[in-house]
């Protein structure tokens, strides 16, 4: 039987949660009224706030109907995805602001204000819904978890540079480079879906992360050696290099394999520390 919890919606994380969905829609119907763009960074804000606003909206209606206790997920860990909503939202009010904005469109201002307001809302429920020392929380809300969104993330941006740049074709080790990437990411994001519908115990967790990270670290080196070595040999910066330029994705890529393979280190320490050092209850 359904029952209605109207306190989920007087609290002031369901109060934050409103007004997240109204932000969100209100962003992404300014931007697709502006029409639609042949561009991958376009379409990753516009899924960025589309994503955000469905799953804020499912966050809500679950807990004002009480379903979300009927679940077979695990809650905690799936309300913790706010942390995944803060950062895409933020990109996409950055990317959007840098690339497609301009003082002679007021609808486009005015998406990037919502959009900026939509990642303050998250901030700040973020800043509430955060595990407290003592307490017990879901493994995405932990250090290991909240890495497996960042390195999930850092994949996706990786994504897009890699489409919008075009510079993979016809080249093998920068193909290599792609699967890395891409093989890495689905890691991260099974270890993410299967978490959250609570089929990884936590003695499995410690297993499935070390094995997945010390992989992805392995094949992390290779692609921060052969993606620079492939698209800077011989290719210096041009002259005229708008924001657009191929050879700032380039760069963009490259420091972003770097930011992975440091996350996923430090996500390998951490396993590690889970699965030899962590005496069973």
């Amino acid at each position: 039987m359904v029952t209605l919890d109207f306190k989920t919606l007087t609290v002031p994380v369901g109060i934050l949660r409103i007004w997240a969905v109204i932000f969100t829609c209100v962003t992404f119907s300014l931007v697709a009224s502006q029409g639609h763009l042949w561009s991958s960074f376009w379409s990753w804000c516009m899924f960025s706030w589309c994503f955000c606003f469905s799953v804020t909206l499912i966050i809500l209606v679950l807990e004002f109907t009480s379903l979300s206790s009927k679940l077979p997920i695990s809650w905690d860990d799936f309300t913790t995805f706010t942390i995944f909503q803060y950062i895409i939202v933020l990109t996409a009010s950055i990317l959007y602001s840098a690339f497609y904005t301009s003082s002679s469109c007021g609808k486009d201002i005015a998406a990037c204000v919502f959009s900026f307001l939509t990642f303050i809302l998250y901030t700040v429920e973020v800043g509430l819904t955060r595990a407290k020392p003592g307490e017990i929380s879901g493994f995405l809300s932990t250090v290991p978890g909240l890495l497996k969104v960042l390195e999930a993330f850092v994949a996706c941006i990786i994504f897009i540079c890699v489409d919008t740049a075009g510079l993979h074709k016809n080249v093998p080790g920068l193909q290599w480079c792609i699967a890395v990437y891409a093989i890495c990411f689905i890691f991260s994001l099974l270890v993410i879906i299967l978490t959250i519908c609570r089929l990884l115990s936590r003695a499995t967790i410690g297993k499935v992360l070390m094995v997945c990270n010390v992989l992805a670290v392995l094949m992390y080196i290779t692609a921060a050696v052969i993606w620079p070595f492939y698209t800077f040999r011989n290719n210096p910066r041009p002259s005229y290099c708008p924001l657009r330029c191929p050879w700032n994705y380039s760069l963009v890529i490259t420091f972003m394999t770097y930011f992975n393979l440091i996350a996923y280190i430090v996500d390998m320490v951490y396993s590690f520390r889970l699965f030899f050092f962590t005496t069973p209850t």
